[in-house]
């Protein structure tokens, strides 16, 4: 963390922004990842934009532009905490965005990508992978239940759809410019240093 401040620091003055997206299950260990690689950087010059569910005005525009609108200037950081590839994850497995809006959105995404990787953003992608067993954990541990419902499960049953979708968004999209990074989750504190340890 100590590495990663310095190392920010400097991009901050050089003009160097960062932008770094997680995405993966529910559970997965996205949000503490997150937590230890935020403490390691200025909080001045880096922000965490979580995504959910699109509003109106969002979905009157095209997907992208959302995310857009929180790419950092030089020298800034922007962690998203879930990000575009929603497009051919949820929205496909969900059924909520038609099959050949999501089968486009490959090449868009990509090309979106390259327009940051090229204007001298640093891009990086992280997936955790691990959930079940925090599932267990979250309905055993009174102080944890909060944090799992029916539509966790609801969605833990199309496992395998989501499962076909990842495997197909890392392979038509994990470029030279951008490359996705899979980080086992199982033990969080070796996912946690994991990611601390690539974005160094």
């Amino acid at each position: 963390q100590k590495e990663i401040y310095q190392l920010s620091f400097r991009a901050y003055k050089k003009g160097i922004s960062s932008t770094l997206i997680f995405e993966g299950w529910d559970a997965a260990g996205k949000g503490g990842a997150i937590r230890r690689l935020t403490a390691g950087t200025d909080a001045r010059i880096t922000r965490v934009i979580p995504i959910s569910a699109p509003s109106d005005e969002e979905l009157a525009h095209h997907y992208l532009w959302r995310f857009w609108r929180h790419i950092p200037r030089a020298g800034f950081i922007t962690i998203y905490d879930r990000s575009w590839y929603g497009r051919v994850l949820v929205e496909r497995v969900e059924k909520l965005t038609p099959k050949e809006d999501w089968a486009r959105a490959y090449a868009e995404i990509n090309h979106f990508e390259h327009q940051l990787t090229n204007n001298g953003n640093i891009l990086l992608k992280f997936s955790p992978e691990e959930q079940l067993r925090r599932f267990r954990e979250r309905e055993a541990i009174p102080w944890k239940r909060y944090k799992i419902t029916d539509e966790d499960w609801r969605n833990r049953d199309k496992w395998p759809e989501y499962a076909r979708a990842a495997d197909e968004m890392f392979l038509r999209t994990s470029t030279e410019d951008a490359p996705w990074h899979v980080v086992p989750a199982e033990n969080k504190k070796y996912a946690r240093l994991m990611v601390l340890r690539i974005y160094r």
